[in-house]
């Protein structure tokens, strides 16, 4: 209670006809208190008193919200600014006006002076709102929150917290107005963002020790995610790690996009990305490394960053092009079931063998095929399975210049995709495919985008330069009531 005493006389001025806010807090918590204290203290009664401040406080901090908003702006028109200038627009005042406006505290009742456009047909605008980065008569603040809910909730279960914790109704409509909005103002500062955060591992993975180069590692999969009105379709996500001079990864930054024709917004995000982090690196040039399974899009994009170039001295990067090794493992276990049989207990010692080599051994690939042809050359098989095992035998020597597992090691690049396929996982499916959902596709991206921002670490950060980077709305003086023509006449004579 000494905090509340210290702090009244900032609010000396919003004082009513029933007394300062804060005494009127005071007040109403001795009663409670006393209620406490002359009843049988118990675990029931304490859980009760404890509720029950929780709501004092929260209704107290609704009247001193409301208090000191409303202190803003002077309650006389001439007091005001007669004409104010924001985004290259002029408004003139016009009235004063309530609003309801939505906060972490509940509703609160705000004043403030209408300011009509001199465009006519064009929109008013409340300076106050404006300054305050009110949007849709939510504060920012309740808007931040919203949004973080719903990283990890679903709509019914954020509108179900937004009642529980804050005392506010809002409808689907609402809710999802406020996410967009959101999105849409955090969204622009994602890259910039992300690009600093990988700088700053790229110069922590610099000073590390180890033999090894610095790897920058960039990875993309897809994910099939539940369209409405549709069958499921694939989304696609992508990342880029650091990994240290030990092979250590030390961060991801993650991206996500909805289903779309040949995944074009997901790439044109993952080469800006890298583009601006090689650009602004001056360190020396981390090794670059590809690392996916199989795909009409992983192909696709292959293609680009072999053709990438050093965005400042043009040269021509060198990718590396490192296939999963799981995914690899497949195609060599699909061998040796089609050899040994699926139980065999020879065949798990030779897939357990040849599992090794590919890992440890130079030309690994190479002595897993001899071995596959000696073991093939000694069995006699179906029409259909030698089918699959020259399907799969094809598979491991078409793209075998992309297995030179004990390399990759040596240089301490990752062989596997597993931080890409959690991507899929955390990014899309543990918010995206529950039970019973199905998404839009516009609807689902305000979630991933909201998602990949989070999970990137660059939260706060990206909340941070959007409220800095909101308008300022600028007083203007009055403008002279002297005739145009006046002027003109003057001026030529």
């Amino acid at each position: 209670m000494a905090a509340f005493k210290a702090t009244t006389p900032v609010v000396a001025r919003g004082n009513t006809e029933n007394g300062d806010c804060f005494d009127r807090l005071r007040e109403k918590y001795q009663q409670r208190l006393d209620q406490f204290h002359s009843g049988e203290i118990t675990a029931a009664a304490a859980y009760a008193f404890e509720h029950d401040l929780d709501a004092l406080f929260k209704e107290a901090g609704r009247e001193v919200l409301q208090e000191g908003l409303q202190q803003l702006e002077p309650a006389g028109k001439d007091e005001a600014a007669p004409r104010v200038q924001c985004h290259k627009q002029t408004y003139r005042i016009n009235k004063r006006t309530k609003a309801i406006i939505q906060s972490l505290f509940g509703p609160i009742e705000l004043w403030s002076f209408l300011y009509l456009n001199e465009e006519d047909g064009e929109p008013g605008l409340h300076p106050l709102h404006v300054r305050l980065g009110i949007s849709g008569s939510v504060t920012a603040a309740l808007a931040e929150r919203v949004a973080r809910w719903a990283v990890d909730h679903s709509q019914a279960e954020v509108r179900q917290l937004l009642l529980r914790e804050h005392g506010l109704t809002w409808s689907n409509a609402r809710l999802r107005t406020v996410l967009r909005e959101f999105r849409r103002n955090v969204a622009k500062f994602r890259q910039e963002a992300q690009v600093e955060r990988l700088l700053g591992w790229l110069e922590q993975a610099q000073r590390s020790k180890g033999r090894r180069r610095v790897v920058l590692a960039v990875g993309r999969d897809g994910v099939m995610v539940p369209i409405r009105d549709e069958d499921y379709k694939e989304a696609s996500t992508g990342t880029v790690s650091v990994y240290d001079r030990r092979g250590r990864r030390l961060g991801t930054v993650y991206l996500g996009q909805m289903p779309e024709p040949l995944q074009a917004t997901l790439s044109k995000q993952l080469t800006d990305l890298l583009s601006e982090v090689l650009k602004r690196w001056t360190g020396v040039l981390p090794r670059l490394v590809y690392v996916t399974d199989k795909g009409k899009a992983q192909d696709s994009y292959w293609r680009q960053l072999e053709r990438m170039r050093h965005p400042v001295d043009k040269k021509p990067l060198a990718w590396e092009w490192v296939l999963d090794f799981y995914h690899v493992c497949g195609y060599v276990s699909k061998l040796r079931e089609l050899l040994f049989g699926k139980t065999s207990s020879a065949g798990q010692g030779w897939y357990k063998r040849m599992r090794d080599w590919l890992r440890n051994r130079n030309q690994g690939i190479a002595n897993i095929l001899r071995s596959a042809m000696q073991h093939y050359d000694e069995r006699k098989m179906s029409k259909a399975a030698q089918k699959e095992f020259w399907k799969a035998y094809r598979y491991l020597r078409k793209h075998s210049r992309w297995m030179d597992y004990a390399r990759y090691r040596r240089q301490g690049l990752p062989i596997g995709s597993g931080v890409t396929e959690a991507a899929c996982k955390t990014v899309f499916t543990q918010r995206l495919k529950r039970s019973g959902m199905s998404w839009h596709k516009e609807s689902g991206q305000v979630i991933v985008d909201l998602r990949v921002i989070y999970l990137s670490g660059i939260w706060d950060e990206v909340v941070r330069r959007d409220l800095q980077s909101r308008p300022c709305v600028k007083r203007l003086e009055k403008r002279s009531h002297q005739p145009q023509q006046a002027k003109n006449s003057k001026k030529a004579a």
